[in-house]
């Protein structure tokens, strides 16, 4: 029984959780069905949210990497 964890940034999914956490984890669930021959019955999906504040790439939270990157395309 495959079990998959995602975790994602909060924001990315901020405008409408549920059908996107709905959308992800059917696409992926099918995905790994077609790839296993296993029914989706038997994949399970578990979302972590994280804040961007409290997501690190490198040594700068993403909250601050995604502020960077709206002032440069003003």
């Amino acid at each position: 029984m495959p079990f998959v964890r995602i975790t994602i940034v909060r924001e990315v999914i901020a405008d409408d959780p549920s059908a996107k956490k709905a959308a992800i984890g059917s696409k992926v669930t099918a995905a790994i069905a077609e790839a296993t021959g296993l029914p989706e019955r038997e994949i399970s999906v578990v979302f972590d949210e994280v804040d961007a504040r409290n997501w690190y790439v490198g040594s700068t939270d993403v909250e601050t990497l995604r502020s960077h990157n709206r002032q440069g395309s003003t």
